[in-house]
């Protein structure tokens, strides 16, 4: 089970980014678990953690909403065939997943991988089966977004921290 204290850290985490990186504030809508595979919209910049937390985050754009926000985080007008546009959605969701997993409590250990950027509709994103991706909704002044989380405790830190509250 997902501890909701992780889906705060990350929706901290993306208005923290937004407004920093770009003065973009950002309203974020009611979380809902998410059934279908599919990306919410046309770009996708992919994490995946391993360590203590495993699983992937997605941050999912339409190709308007991610061009407009490439373009503010840039400093210039930004269009999705130009070679740098993946390299600045993954550096967003880097940011992004960086920033949540330094709010983690305790001391995880968690390791976070390059960033990944898939372009194009109907991209299908593997997510571990066993895991419930959360689906949040998020609007700015760009569009919409969607934050996908689909994390859990591995297995090894959620039994040591069972032990080490039975002994405390």
């Amino acid at each position: 089970m997902m501890d909701p204290a992780y889906i705060t850290a990350f929706v901290a985490s993306l208005q923290n980014v937004f407004s920093t990186m770009m003065q973009l504030p950002v309203q974020i809508g009611d979380p809902k678990i998410k059934a279908n595979p599919a990306p919410s919209y046309d770009v996708s910049g992919i994490i995946g953690m391993s360590g203590d937390i495993t699983g992937n985050i997605v941050i999912s754009f339409p190709i308007n909403t991610a061009e407009r926000i490439v373009s503010l985080f840039t400093g210039s007008d930004m269009k999705a065939d130009n070679p740098d546009f993946s390299d600045a959605i993954g550096e967003i969701a880097n940011m992004i997943s960086g920033n949540a997993k330094g709010m983690f409590a305790g001391k995880r250990k968690v390791t976070i991988s390059c960033p990944s950027v898939v372009i194009g509709g109907s991209h299908i994103i593997s997510r571990p089966k066993d895991i419930p991706c959360i689906e949040i909704p998020a609007t700015t002044d760009c569009g919409n977004l969607v934050l996908e989380i689909a994390i859990a405790q591995s297995e090894p830190a959620a039994a040591a921290q069972a032990a080490a509250s039975a002994s405390a």
